[in-house]
């Protein structure tokens, strides 16, 4: 019997977790290390996804290792009315990073970051109505989950008063069209916001958007689209958030999304990359943004802000992006891992795009006709489990089978081909599993 088979491991999981969402591994993960995890039988891994999209210089590195030691031994954990010098590093690191930027709170999660993103937006406009994108997710707590719109929403009650949503702009399915069948965002977007005036009583707070969204199947925001959803949030008095949990520092070729298309945010929500698996998320807007909020008795005391342990951590996230040229590694490395799919795409009618930016690239697969292909996609992420490789599908109404593939920044060329050969392989078995 395998030992990831172990009778006793799984009774007493079957026995005492709550179950959380979707299904779990057939595997017990005993260790990590680089690119890779490692189960019960010794057997490695390679993480496509970074562990939770968050271990974006791989598991186990040996900075992160001697920082976290370091700072356990030092001071990990304060009153929230404390401070230590490592909060203080990481917030002035930051800073340095988004000029204009310079007002930073560190928390702990992302659904965190954003409640408390969302809370000074409400408090400095003095409206309530918050905007988001039909297939997002800014988490699983109050106004986050009222803002998520691609999962969870059903069975909960009421979500948050004044919450409100426009499509999600997908050049694969668009909605509206140019004469050439490209999607026609613009008109999209000047169609959803008529809408949203409709339906709003006169108190737009903000539009909180992730640069592409992940779980709504890594639909990236198309050139423009951006600055023109900031000129609509303008337009209304509106601030602009910018949920970066995963497109943050460096995943995508710049250190954050929105530096491609030179759009400020109002507000910018970081997570999972910052914290490189451990638990941190930070919340960063200008000087004016955070006086008016700080006038008005901005409140957001939790057990974990400005804790020394998680910031000290992040300070050496940025101190190895930096050291080891990560972001521009994101580029170059992502590029290979593109180019890779878009070979797997010619040879395989079953998948029917790849799309996004840097090391976060989606692979949706489809039906004969471009349908989404929900079981096609599900036995290909069982056939890759199997040969080696962790990969995370979307199953979504509405979309097909997409994978969200994100390894660390610090994968090595041979570990990253060795993924697209297991994918390779894993589609032809996942194909002739269905003739």
């Amino acid at each position: 019997m395998s030992k990831n088979a172990d009778p006793t491991f799984w009774n007493a999981a079957k026995n005492h977790l709550i179950r959380y969402g979707g299904s779990f591994e057939p595997a017990i993960i005993e260790r990590a290390k680089g690119s890779f995890v490692y189960d019960a039988e010794g057997r490695a891994i390679l993480d496509f996804t970074s562990g939770q999209m968050s271990a974006v210089l791989g598991h186990g590195h040996p900075k992160i290792v001697e920082t976290v030691q370091r700072q356990v031994e030092t001071v990990a954990h304060l009153f929230s009315g404390m401070l230590s010098r490592p909060v203080v590093d990481l917030a002035e690191r930051l800073a340095a990073l988004a000029p204009g930027l310079e007002r930073v709170l560190l928390l702990s999660t992302g659904a965190e970051s954003n409640e408390a993103a969302i809370r000074m937006a409400k408090l400095v406009t003095g409206k309530h109505e918050i905007v988001a994108f039909s297939k997002s997710w800014h988490g699983m707590t109050g106004v986050a989950a009222s803002a998520t719109y691609s999962a969870g929403r059903k069975g909960y009650g009421p979500a948050a008063v004044g919450s409100l949503a426009i499509p999600a702009p997908n050049a694969f399915r668009p909605r509206f069209k140019h004469a050439d069948g490209s999607l026609d965002w613009q008109t999209e977007l000047d169609d959803a916001f008529t809408l949203i005036d409709a339906q709003s009583t006169g108190n737009l707070a903000a539009f909180v958007a992730e640069p592409i969204l992940s779980s709504g199947g890594m639909l990236e925001l198309p050139t423009g689209y951006l600055a023109a959803l900031k000129q609509k949030c303008v337009e209304r008095g509106m601030l602009l958030i910018l949920d970066e949990a995963q497109t943050g520092i460096g995943r995508t070729g710049t250190m954050f999304a929105f530096e491609r298309d030179g759009v400020m945010p109002d507000i910018l929500t970081l997570s999972k990359t910052i914290g490189a698996g451990l638990p941190l998320s930070a919340v960063m807007t200008t000087p004016e943004i955070e006086e008016a909020a700080h006038e008005k008795g901005f409140l957001f005391y939790t057990t974990h802000v400005s804790d020394p342990l998680p910031a000290a951590v992040g300070v050496t996230v940025l101190d190895v992006v930096r050291d080891e040229n990560l972001v521009a590694r994101a580029g170059i490395m992502g590029k290979r891992l593109f180019d890779g799919l878009s070979t797997l795409m010619a040879q395989h009618p079953c998948v029917g795009d790849v799309r996004g930016r840097g090391l976060m690239l989606g692979m949706e697969i489809v039906k004969e006709g471009g349908a989404p292909d929900h079981d096609l996609g599900a036995a290909i992420a069982a056939e890759a489990f199997k040969r080696g490789l962790s990969m995370n599908i979307v199953k979504l109404p509405g979309m097909g089978g997409v994978f969200r593939i994100a390894p660390p920044l610090t994968i090595s060329d041979a570990e990253l081909d060795l993924g697209l050969s297991i994918i390779d392989d894993a589609i032809k078995a996942g194909s002739r599993l269905r003739t």
